[in-house]
């Protein structure tokens, strides 16, 4: 992690500029240290030694040891924070038991599961669209991950077109029934500024329907304009 990082968060901040940080779960003392900032991100791409060894390639002999401290030191924040995982067929999709055993350490706000993006072959690579899961696997697998929670979490919203799908706590961010899973911008900033303690709650903001899990437009924003590629590349190769 970039050793400056603090001081980058501040003058970030000081600009009113949101921080996302995404952590590879390699270095818990760092996450320890992180000044508050709008969302982290841990990337928990397996459940297992053995998966984790096979997925990332880690640089450390004790990678796993500072997997499982990343997600306790994770636990330790008051703002808002998720695993990230990125479903491989093949690889990591089937661990789900195993993903369920790693939620109690870090016990995010937010969980969000995305399928992996096929980006071609290489020879540092072994993955092809074989390993990349439909939209409907995320689902399935976000809602079975969700069951084995004990109703600590609930899947709240989606965006298809990303194959995404987010579990959120339900005690902390579901209201009368409402999901409050966005965030308040301005009102974190003010929290910054103001330099006394907050949490995640303090900066929520309630989830517009259309991003809901479940909904019609499958969390596009009705108010934005969806561009298809047409494909034409049968009908290029049948005029050759």
């Amino acid at each position: 992690m970039y050793p400056e990082i603090n001081a980058l968060v501040d003058e970030l901040h000081r600009r009113h500029i949101s921080t996302f940080l995404v952590t590879n779960a390699q270095f818990p003392e760092k996450i320890k240290a992180l000044k508050p900032i709008t969302q982290l991100y841990v990337s928990v791409d397996a459940a297992t030694k053995e998966s984790l060894k096979a997925v990332d390639r880690p640089l450390f002999s004790d990678f796993w040891e500072r997997f499982l401290d990343s997600l306790k030191s994770l636990h330790e924040k008051d703002q808002r924070t998720v695993y990230r995982l990125t479903l491989v067929k093949g690889w990591n999709a089937e661990e789900i038991d195993a993903y369920a055993k790693l939620l109690d350490l870090g016990q995010p706000d937010f969980i969000e599961i995305k399928g992996v993006t096929y980006c071609g072959s290489s020879a540092t690579s072994k993955l092809t669209m074989e390993n990349v899961p439909w939209h409907s696997d995320v689902k399935e697998f976000s809602e079975v991950l969700a069951s084995k929670s004990g109703g600590v979490y609930e899947v709240a919203c989606e965006h298809a077109h990303s194959c995404c799908v987010l579990l959120a706590k339900v005690d902390k961010f579901k209201i009368n029934g409402k999901w409050h899973t966005w965030i308040d911008y301005d009102r974190f900033h003010e929290l910054v500024t103001s330099g006394k303690p907050f949490n995640s709650r303090d900066y929520m903001a309630m989830t517009p329907s259309w991003a809901v899990y479940g909904a019609e437009e499958g969390g596009f924003d009705p108010d934005q304009s969806r561009f298809k590629k047409e494909r034409r590349h049968g009908t290029a190769a049948l005029r050759s």
